[in-house]
């Protein structure tokens, strides 16, 4: 009776690891699980302040209460705005919609998490990114 129980122990494991997995890259109701893109904030909102990194949308922040408390004070350059479009489609890394080509985007000097910092004519622009999960 032992070595049954045992035996239908050790059978069930790999049965529950299985069902319990949910690492797919699909969802089964219809909705995307994933950071938001471009496409899904200029729709929620036309007229966006977003800029486009390899695989983070970032969102103007300016009006963020918590965000403004923290040290802005700038680290290393990260990249450069190197296109504007408002049109989905177009977005790449280094495109966005607002701030104009030659923008320099510098990581925080201090780490806060996922907020990178715009300079537009020597003003400090905090972006947040836009991640899921």
């Amino acid at each position: 009776m032992r070595r049954l129980l045992l035996a239908l122990l050790l059978l069930s494991i790999p049965i529950l690891m299985v069902g319990c997995n949910s690492n797919s890259d699909e969802s089964t109701d219809g909705n995307d699980i994933g950071n938001p893109d471009a496409e899904q904030l200029l729709a929620a909102n036309k007229d966006a302040d977003i800029f486009s990194t390899i695989d983070v949308v970032y969102k103007n922040a300016e009006n963020v209460s918590w965000i403004n408390e923290l040290d802005l004070s700038l680290g290393d350059k990260y990249f450069e705005i190197t296109k504007q479009s408002t049109t989905p489609e177009e977005f790449e890394s280094g495109t966005a919609s607002k701030l104009p080509v030659g923008t320099k985007i510098y990581n925080l000097a201090k780490e806060n998490g996922p907020i990178l910092i715009a300079v537009v004519k020597g003003k400090k622009i905090p972006y947040l990114g836009m991640i899921e999960g």
